[in-house]
């Protein structure tokens, strides 16, 4: 093996036998030629499409590993021991297949059982693949050590190991273990991570943290300027769990004790600077671990939970087993850097990893196609959890709007997929609303089906079976099934089809035999009929009473009648109540009964459908002023009289009455429309705004000066469901007086408010409010206008987060030259490509602004596009994610689809990553 490598080196370093036999070990060798530089130098593969039907176990699994990081500027070894089985569910023993990037990762050393390998006899290497034969194995059995090199500070695409600020840290989901070490990097196979001892310089980075429990620290007895520390994690566990961190970091430490009485030790790490903004999660943590206990039984099983902030992150937040990693965004909080928005994303998201210690790690994924699994199960539970700490209503409301914005638009694109994908080229592209959120209405169905208490049995059932499994969607159906003692075989559909489906409805109302008939009909891309839980109630017609409470109707053909017999009056239906099913719910005759929607805006028992027969009244007005050029005037008297009874009425939730008063998002009129035009549909929605502004001028100033009062009054700042919803409903207000801008002096006026209104904030939600108003305001608001943003970037002080605040609320303002104010501000110091909070801060929020970005010029198209060329090569995560926005453009007109596929054509044309190669070419299709 030695005489095999050296002549090689012989070739390479012109090197003499003399010194050929005084050279150390591959193993100890740290200047030797990696065993994988070959199929680094190769040519280029053509991005490889996978398929969930192609699913096969491995033969051979990891089964225990030991690692060690040796941590240096500019250089990173890390040696892994693994201890290799047969697959029990495997065909038997056989070749074991491990991944590896090699241009991340350097191959030094392979050894099987001590014995060094030799290429092509006892393995192969190819581009992503390192091979070792089955006869390198005894029966599928070894230990196998590699040695691999790799340079965390160059990794800009923040997977793998990377550099962040003063910290090293790890993001292994869902391809970045492979980034790290040549491993079986697949959700399938579970290892115990025996030892990880991570070394590193104790002054630059004495805080050293792995998974599992601790075991031991110290310091290197011949280097006394290093220290290191060890970590076990007894719990089997997928690659993409696995995480490292080394940092010079400051922390907030608390405890929690178990229903059963065990104590664990919590601890939150950031930057030292930060640490005084880590209190809120710490709060949240221990509130998601006891509403864990109480809803599922469901108890923490290590005696460590950390969580590390970091700033430069791909994602939201990362649930490896007992060492979470978060984008500093959904962890820190305080009242004058964070709004109330980023509070209930810092509850939720703490709450979204820490469940998924059971849904997703105890119990994980068995391939990356059965995602949802994981992910449309733990949105639904952190949706519950963050419902229960605050309002069940207006948690439901929130999460449909955002359902309907994105996911819904997602579903009509070129990017549809079910929840549960049959192909991908990079699983990064599939992390979509898709998989989460409406993952999340399919479990929610489930939970609407079975009731509250057949979902906990079905639960109890799952972990039962699956404790300590990959397991699929399948398993967990069925478990939902067994222990309901019901058939589920249909709604599994809901697993494989695309698109979102439509129900349409018509009744008749027999007064003779007082039988009120609900006839629902169906259409989806299944070519089955599908199991559609259709939450229903009645409203008496003449007492506006409820006389037939919720019920659950199973829509499971094409067309189906219900039948509600023994009633006095006519009814109206209240159809889908809380929006028990992700569908679209269209009147049979196409029309839209506004007389109706006023009744149920102004009767209706349940609050989502109460608010959503508000909103659909909003839609109709605004449809008619986007098509029409005008609005009817029975119309726009229906949505005068909603708009004022919620106004006045005073025993509303204060956020209730702030969503109600408030106008659909162009996004989700946009849904509404066959064919879009962006430009329009803000003119259209700005012209309802304003006619209510005016209309209701006094009414609305005489609201915002009580909550001013109310407000002014309150010495402490609080983050109670009382005082959001006050600033939420107060800055609702300000949003509608702040409309009215057409002459000079209502310029000057809004500019005043808004001013005042930040001048008075206590916190950061008011302040974003007025900035928000006051930088969409021209003429003679602009003086307030630059005041004020120069104000807000002089008073964040370089806060990484009120600056991202400063740069979207810039890019998303309702200004003619947005466009330009955004290519100049990504010349500003402060921004940067290579942080991902601040590349969507600016650039995403920009292509978020539906009016500019889809200027008839073109222009906002070829400025994405350019943006999204120079990105790929640093990040393809965050390039591939911002290219959505030019895939959907057989939703606009001719001129506007030519242009944004031009752009896909040119982007076509280049070197692209995986990730974006993927977007482009679904979008041309």
């Amino acid at each position: 093996t030695n005489q095999r490598r050296y002549s090689t080196i012989v070739i390479k370093f012109n090197l003499t036998p003399n010194q050929l036999n005084n050279m150390p070990s591959t193993s100890e060798s740290q200047s030797s030629v990696a065993l994988n530089s070959a199929v680094t130098a190769e040519a280029e593969t053509a991005p490889v499409e996978n398929f969930r039907a192609d699913y096969e176990p491995l033969t051979n699994i990891v089964s225990k590993i030991s690692m060690d990081f040796d941590i240096r500027d500019g250089k990173t070894v890390v040696t892994s021991e693994m201890t290799i089985e047969p697959n029990p569910n495997g065909k038997g023993p056989g070749d074991l297949v491990l991944d590896g990037d090699e241009t991340a990762v350097k191959l030094m050393t392979l050894q099987v059982d001590g014995r060094d390998l030799i290429e092509n006899e006892d393995y192969e290497l190819s581009p992503g693949k390192l091979v070792v034969k089955g006869v390198a194995l005894k029966d599928g059995k070894g230990l196998l050590r590699t040695v691999v090199e790799t340079v965390p500070e160059e990794n800009t695409q923040l997977s793998g190991l990377y550099k962040s600020g003063p910290m090293y840290c790890s993001q292994c989901e869902a391809m970045g273990f492979r980034r790290i070490t040549y491993y079986p990097d697949r959700p399938d196979n579970m290892a115990v991570f025996d030892n990880v001892r991570i070394e590193a310089d104790k002054e630059a980075y004495p805080v050293l943290l792995s998974n599992g429990n601790f075991i031991e620290k110290g310091s290197i007895e011949d280097e006394p300027s290093r220290h290191f520390a060890v970590w076990s994690d007894p719990f089997p566990k997928p690659s993409y769990l696995f995480c490292v961190v080394a940092g010079k970091l400051g922390s907030l430490k608390d405890t929690y004790t178990t229903t059963s009485g065990t104590e664990v030790q919590l601890e939150i790490f950031s930057e030292e600077e930060n640490v005084n903004k880590l209190d809120y999660a710490m709060e949240s943590l221990k509130r998601s671990m006891k509403w864990d206990e109480d809803k599922f039984g469901l108890e923490y099983d290590l005696g460590i939970y950390n969580i590390v902030a970091v700033n430069d992150f791909n994602m939201g937040a990362m649930e490896n087993k007992g060492l979470n990693v978060f984008n500093t965004a959904y962890v820190l909080a305080d009242p004058q850097t964070a709004t109330d928005r980023d509070y209930e994303r810092v509850e939720g998201v703490i709450g979204h990893e820490y469940f998924h210690n059971w849904t997703g790690n105890r119990v994980t994924c068995r391939d990356w196609f059965q995602l949802t699994l994981k992910e449309g199960l733990t949105v639904f539970r952190d949706q519950e959890f963050s419902g229960d700490m605050g309002s069940n209503a207006v948690k439901r409301i929130e999460d449909v709007c955002s359902l309907r914005a994105r996911q819904f638009a997602e579903d009509a694109g070129p990017m549809s997929h079910p929840i549960r994908p049959d192909s991908y080229i990079s699983m990064d592209n599939f992390y979509t609303m898709t998989v989460y959120n409406k993952g999340a209405e399919i479990i929610r169905m489930y939970n609407t089906i079975l009731s509250e208490e057949g979902f906990r049995k079905g639960m109890d059932l799952y972990f039962k079976r699956h404790d300590g499994s990959a397991v699929t969607c399948e398993d967990f159906r069925a478990a939902m099934a067994d222990a309901n003692e019901v058939d589920l075989e249909q709604f599994g559909l809901w697993y494989s089809t695309s698109g979102t489906p439509t129900v349409t409805y018509s009744s008749d109302f027999d007064a003779v035999t007082g039988v009120f008939k609900l006839t629902l009909s169906q259409k989806s891309n299944s070519e089955k009929p599908m199991f559609i839980p259709v939450s229903t109630g009645l409203i008496d017609k003449v007492t506006g009473e409820e006389v037939a409470p919720t019920k659950v109707l199973e829509l499971k053909e094409d067309t189906q009648t219900f039948e509600f017999a023994g009633l006095k009056n006519d009814v109206v239906p209240s159809i889908l109540r809380q929006f028990s099913a992700p569908v679209k719910l269209v009147s049979s005759t196409g029309e839209i009964d506004e007389e109706t929607l006023k009744f149920l805006a102004a009767r209706d028992t349940d609050g989502f459908n109460r608010w959503e027969a508000g909103q659909r009244l909003y839609t109709s007005l605004v449809n008619q002023q986007y098509k029409d050029g005008c609005m009817s005037d029975t119309t726009k008297g229906y949505v005068f009289e909603a708009f004022e009874s919620t106004l006045q009425e005073e025993s509303m939730d204060y956020s209730i009455k702030a969503y109600a008063l408030t106008l659909p998002t162009e996004s989700t009129l946009s849904e509404e429309l066959p064919e879009v035009d962006p430009v329009a549909v803000r003119k259209a929605r700005g012209t309802v705004k304003i006619a209510i502004a005016r209309k209701f001028q006094s009414q609305l100033l005489d609201a915002y000066a009580k909550l001013s009062t109310e407000m002014e009054a309150e010495k402490e700042f609080k983050v109670d469901a009382v005082s959001v919803g006050q600033r939420r409903l107060r800055n609702t207000i300000l949003t509608y007086l702040t409309s009215i801008k057409e002459t000079e002096e209502e310029q000057k006026a809004a500019a005043e408010l808004a001013s005042a209104h930040y001048d008075k904030a206590k916190g950061m939600t008011d302040k974003v409010a007025a900035l928000s108003a006051l930088a969409s305001l021209d003429g003679a608001g602009a003086s307030a206008r630059d005041d004020a943003l120069e104000r807000f970037y002089n008073e964040a002080n370089g806060d990484a987060l009120v600056l991202n605040k400063w740069f979207s609320i810039q890019a998303t303002a309702d200004l003619p030259d947005v466009l330009d104010r955004v290519k100049a501000l990504t010349k500003h110091p402060d921004f940067t490509f290579s942080n991902p909070n601040r590349c969507r801060s600016l650039i995403s929020a920009f292509t978020m602004n539906l009016a500019p970005f889809h200027a008839e010029n073109g222009e906002g198209y070829k400025f994405i596009a350019e943006t999204i060329a120079e990105l790929d090569k640093i990040n393809p995560q965050i390039s591939s994610r911002m290219g959505t926005s030019l895939i959907q453009w057989r939703k606009y007109s001719k001129s506007r689809a030519e242009l944004m596929k031009g752009e896909l054509k040119k982007l076509a044309e280049m070197k692209l990553s995986d990730d974006l190669f993927e977007i482009v070419n679904r979008g041309l299709k």
